[in-house]
């Protein structure tokens, strides 16, 4: 027997097309407009920090704020209407990501000031990928975020490296310097030894003795060591990561293939004989 759809059920596909549809016209139409309010929403708020536009413009931006959040309060809603799985939208990145960008302005009713929080709302223009097609591009991240988990003990050993190189030496500019300069306690010497091994240089503190500025010199120029070790890192997994990657990419135009179980190349078309090309499992 056909399954005869309610005017609701009707009413939420249609909402769905709208709203989750980024191939259809309407759908794309809709994505700009919201890429469009993010977009404004942002410069009423960065507006909003310039003490001379504020104190004119400040009805206004305060306003056009309350018109965006309660635009995209709705829209919050509606997506979750149109979801037939709505906690699966309200649990994902995305869901979590449009929850965050309505609460400040709502907040702001009990912690003033809160409403510059919305700047959250920058990530919703990650979607951009889905409006222009460039899905591909955002999945490149896949490979970063295996390299990076790939690379976390080596960074981790090499963290701790650091942490103790710092206390160790701040303890012993403590002693040379004695008190001096800034150099007044252990953990004001452990500070500048991190600002000057990630060669920040704030200048708040600087060694004065010969042997404060000799020992000073070594922990500069080892600071450059230390910032190529964690991108040397990184780098080697992601050219391993790349190495195991080629035989996933389409034989004719060497687009890395996503679905271990497609038949065609989503970018060129080229039909895959999975018994001569080997898709990693």
């Amino acid at each position: 027997m056909k399954h005869i759809k309610s005017k609701y059920e009707i009413l939420r596909q249609k909402i769905y097309i709208v709203i989750h549809g980024s191939g259809t016209i309407a759908g794309k139409t809709f994505d700009l407009i919201l890429l469009g309010t993010i977009l404004l929403s942002l410069v009423l708020i960065m507006m909003t920090s310039i003490s001379k536009y504020d104190d004119k413009y400040h009805q206004f931006f305060i306003i056009g704020e309350w018109i965006i959040t309660i635009f995209f309060s709705i829209e919050y809603i509606l997506r979750i209407i149109s979801n037939k799985r709505p906690l699966n939208y309200i649990f994902s990145f995305y869901g979590i990501v449009d929850l965050l960008s309505l609460l400040p302005m709502y907040l702001s009713f009990f912690i003033p000031g809160s409403e510059v929080l919305s700047v959250i709302r920058s990530l919703r223009l990650l979607r951009l990928f889905a409006i222009l097609d460039l899905i591909p591009i955002l999945n490149q991240s896949s490979h970063i975020k295996e390299s990076l988990k790939a690379s976390t003990n080596k960074i981790i050993v090499f963290v701790y490296f650091v942490i103790v190189m710092s206390i160790i030496l701040g303890t012993i500019m403590f002693t040379v310097e004695n008190g001096h300069s800034g150099f007044t306690n252990i953990p004001n010497s452990i500070y500048w030894c991190i600002v000057t091994m990630t060669t920040v240089g704030y200048g708040d503190i600087a060694p004065i003795t010969p042997i404060g500025k000799a020992i000073a010199s070594f922990i500069m120029i080892m600071g450059y060591g230390i910032i190529a070790v964690p991108t040397g890192i990184v780098t080697a997994e992601l050219a391993k990561n790349r190495r195991s990657n080629v035989k996933n990419n389409c034989p004719k135009c060497k687009t890395f293939i996503y679905n271990e179980f497609a038949n065609y190349c989503y970018n060129c078309g080229e039909k895959f004989i999975h018994e001569e090309i080997e898709i990693r499992k």
